[in-house]
């Protein structure tokens, strides 16, 4: 792509969303660790996927100091107890 004067040149961030289901209201839950304010929730997964775009770059657009300061994604790990 050959950049023209009054283009923008977007950088793309890619965020990692923790999701669940709550069995008590029947709708997909997820968060984005370490973005406060990045929470949502919906009927499907796809929905979920959208409202979480959008909650992220609302977080994102309202706490500019946050894109210097972006958690970095290590993992996750499942912790078993009796």
């Amino acid at each position: 792509m050959v950049m023209r004067p009054g283009m923008w040149k977007v950088t793309m961030t890619t965020f990692t969303a923790y999701i669940e289901f709550d069995e008590e209201t029947k709708l997909y839950v997820g968060s984005v660790p370490g973005i406060p304010g990045a929470h949502t929730q919906a009927a499907s997964l796809d929905e979920l996927r959208a409202n979480l775009q959008e909650v992220l770059e609302l977080c994102l657009e309202e706490q500019t100091d946050l894109r210097g300061q972006l958690p970095k994604f290590i993992g996750v790990q499942q912790i078993e107890v009796a």
